[in-house]
């Protein structure tokens, strides 16, 4: 029990996490990321839109020194909570995207960021719509994640990230290469279509160049997750 009212907590990989009233609980994606994201001791670990800190406490427990940002200040404060009921340390930072760690360089850069294609005029302003809000094709973030990634990665430094199969695997590899990046598929799962997709699958048909949709209603969605490397 918590005495906060109306507070959840969440159990998973032997952590324990507080997720307030604001801040969104982990889905299938996150545990899917967090399933594949290898750290060791050492490293220096950035996590963007870290929201709850799932991935930084497990990295933060597996040895890593782990600076863990997002824009809502709810969630940098469920971050900081959430790093003390686990015992670790965490640098959680309130700012958007890079902002936050301008000048920084880390051995891994992990996001699994806001990545559902928004068709115009459907974007709301509320915590859990944010969550998803990936902007029209989806990319909006993601663009901006791995464009700014080499700048803030060490020599031999690896960019982690989560994609929809609709978001285009060929297109997340052409836009890591664009910037420097080797990518390379590290985990796929197939995932219970997102309920959010469904009210929105005209668009994601629209969007979808590399043709992965299934006609009819679609029921499960491949989900990947990649690394680009920097020589």
């Amino acid at each position: 029990m918590t005495p906060d009212a109306g507070t959840l907590l969440y159990m998973y990989r032997g952590c324990v996490f507080r997720v307030p009233d604001g801040v969104q609980a982990p889905k299938a994606g996150s545990r899917f990321f967090c399933n594949h994201l290898a750290v060791s001791a050492g490293e220096r670990v950035l996590e963007l839109g870290a929201g709850l800190g799932l991935a930084a406490v497990l990295a933060a427990r597996a040895g890593a020194r782990v600076v863990a940002t997002d824009i809502l200040p709810e969630a940098v404060e469920t971050i900081r909570a959430n790093a003390a009921l686990n015992g670790v340390t965490i640098d959680a930072r309130l700012g958007d995207c890079y902002a936050p760690v301008a000048g920084e360089r880390f051995d891994l850069i992990a996001s699994n960021p806001p990545q559902m294609p928004t068709p115009p005029g459907r974007a709301r302003s509320d915590a859990q719509a944010a969550a998803d809000n990936g902007g029209f094709d989806g990319w909006q973030v993601l663009d901006r994640i791995i464009a700014g990634a080499p700048a803030h990665l060490q020599p031999g430094g690896r960019l982690v990230f989560t994609i929809f199969a609709f978001l285009g695997l060929k297109g997340a590899f052409a836009r890591c290469e664009a910037v420097g990046l080797t990518p390379r598929v590290v985990a796929s799962e197939v995932q219970g279509f997102p309920r959010i997709g469904y009210e929105r699958l005209e668009h994601l048909r629209e969007i979808d160049a590399e043709g992965t949709l299934p006609r009819g209603l679609p029921d499960r969605v491949e989900r990947f997750v990649i690394e680009g490397r920097l020589p």
